[in-house]
């Protein structure tokens, strides 16, 4: 009996370990990723843009399926890799690139536009 409660706790552990180690690995993912456009990003042409844009988008999805297990600096965290990021593609897209790579309905532009409070209807252009 005591083995078995052994085996239940151990359990519920390694469960929990793996479940922090996918969030914070997706923490992770994203703060590589925010280095990597800072290194690299002035250098990018379309197709480097593309994977860029895709790669972003994947990011935000695993760490939307986390979210309610983020804690607040976690989520502060979270929010100002987002904001590198896009400070990042915002540069990108003012030169014209981001824009005829994606198009303006895009989900990415959708997300610049949403974390970085650029209203709906605005172009590239338009936000520095």
């Amino acid at each position: 009996m005591k083995v078995r409660y052994l085996l239940t706790a151990a359990s519920f552990v390694g469960l929990m370990l793996v479940s922090c180690s996918t969030k914070q690995h997706a923490i992770s993912q994203l703060e590589n990723f925010s280095y990597e456009l800072r290194d690299h990003s002035a250098r990018y042409g379309a197709d480097e843009w593309q994977q860029a844009g895709e790669k972003f988008v994947e990011i935000r999805k695993k760490i939307a399926k986390h979210e309610q297990d983020y804690t607040s600096a976690e989520k502060a965290r979270i929010g100002e890799l987002e904001g590198q990021c896009a400070r990042y593609m915002v540069q990108g897209a003012k030169q014209g690139l981001l824009d005829r790579i994606l198009g303006v309905g895009t989900e990415l532009m959708g997300i610049i536009k949403s974390i970085m409070g650029f209203p709906a209807d605005s172009t590239p252009e338009q936000w520095i």
